[in-house]
């Protein structure tokens, strides 16, 4: 009977080993090798789900730099609304765009309509511009390239401010101060006051004279030239980058640009004198215009200005690109999202408080209270742009 039960044994024992030799030998045509998920064909190797042409290394791992190589591409590339490709115009003159962005609008071409067939023209005050956008909005419209003293991101007067949120205030600062307008992550505006306090007066009469934007280790700035007598036909606009004056060309290509890094800044004028636009890729576009105080607008408002001086100031409209859902300043955290401006309304003049916060020591510092940007270095350079008063 022991021996019955032996025979058994090994008869079972030599079974189990002819099945392993068996599945064994059918490896390099199953799933395991050559044609199978774990080698050259299968789901591991060669084509499969793991190495060359599989989910995370071979063909996957190329896909993946693509992707990469892709977003890196997003990052340097032109923004949407501007990433296109100028045609030939039309006979009748009208400008024409190739838009290269991706989106609905990709592949697709924009004609400038006829009321406005030039994006660029020459007579700004009687005409208006065509502009392009080859975003999700994928149109072109006629504009008038100006600041709107009652849009959203004004800031004309004497300050006066509409904010991201559409309410409109007044921040008055200080004569000789300058103040944080806008500070965020990648990007910093001040904004230098000029003013005067007549006598009996509690506060001064302010104005915005110079504004500095700040972004990556570059500055860019736009004053307003301190005249005695104003003329329109004089350029009174001053425009300084890096510490150098810049002079801004007239004529048909009335432009100046500049690469920085991955950025394309641009200063083009919206008028034969005192008036541009700048654009700072991926960060904002501004309308800047070179305004004087009146002798009637002196008088109506008993501003009691001397005669030799025009107090000539900037008339401004911002647009951003990717503020950060914290970002600050006078004007920059009405951008925020679900913000509620503390102003009081249905009053003539709803103050704006914060001078104390805002407050920095020059027009090329960074630094106040609740300012979000840094950077390694700061300009010192071009304070003679700065009216003293």
């Amino acid at each position: 009977m022991a021996k019955l039960k032996l025979f058994f044994l090994a008869a079972f024992f030599t079974l189990l080993v002819s099945m392993e030799m068996a599945i064994a030998d059918s490896a390099g045509k199953g799933n395991g090798n050559s044609q199978g998920n774990d080698n050259s064909h299968g789901n591991d190797n060669s084509q499969g789900n793991d190495n060359s042409q599989g989910n995370e290394n071979g063909k996957s791992n190329g896909k993946n730099s693509k992707d990469k190589g892709k977003e890196k591409e997003k990052v340097k590339s032109k923004d949407e609304s501007s990433h296109y490709k100028k045609l030939s115009p039309l006979p009748s003159g009208q400008e024409r765009a190739f838009c290269l962005a991706q989106g609905s609008c990709y592949y697709k071409t924009l004609v400038c309509p006829a009321e406005c067939p030039n994006s660029k023209p020459k007579k700004n005050k009687q005409q208006k511009g065509c502009f392009l956008d080859c975003s999700s909005k994928c149109e072109a419209t006629c504009k008038y390239r100006k600041a709107n003293c009652d849009g959203y991101g004004s800031l004309c007067y004497d300050p006066r401010f509409v904010g991201g949120d559409g309410v409109m205030f007044y921040f008055h600062g200080a004569k000789g101060g300058n103040f944080a307008i806008v500070s965020d992550n990648n990007l910093h505006i001040n904004a230098h006051f000029i003013g005067s306090r007549p006598q009996g007066r509690t506060r001064d009469y302010t104005w915005v004279q110079a504004i500095s934007v700040m972004f990556d280790t570059h500055t860019l700035v736009v004053a307003a030239n301190r005249v005695s007598q104003w003329d329109d036909k004089v350029d009174s606009l001053t425009v300084q980058w890096d510490e150098e004056t810049v002079s801004i060309p007239t004529g048909d290509d009335a432009e100046w640009k500049t690469n920085s890094e991955e950025r394309e800044v641009e200063v083009e004028r919206t008028d034969e004198t005192n008036s541009v636009r700048v654009k700072v890729s991926g960060l904002l576009e501004m309308d800047i215009k070179v305004r004087p105080i009146g002798k009637e607008e002196n008088r109506v408002h008993n501003y009691q200005l001397p005669e030799d001086d025009a107090f000539a100031h900037l008339e401004t409209q911002f647009r951003f690109k990717n503020l950060s859902d914290f970002v600050e300043g006078v004007l920059g955290k009405t951008y925020r999202p679900n913000y509620v401006s503390p102003v009081k309304r249905g009053v003539p003049m709803p103050m704006m408080g914060g001078e104390d916060k805002y407050r920095t020591p020059s027009l090329f510092s960074p630094s106040c209270r609740v300012c979000r940007f840094q950077r390694s270095s700061v300009f010192a350079a071009g304070e003679g742009l700065v009216a003293q008063y």
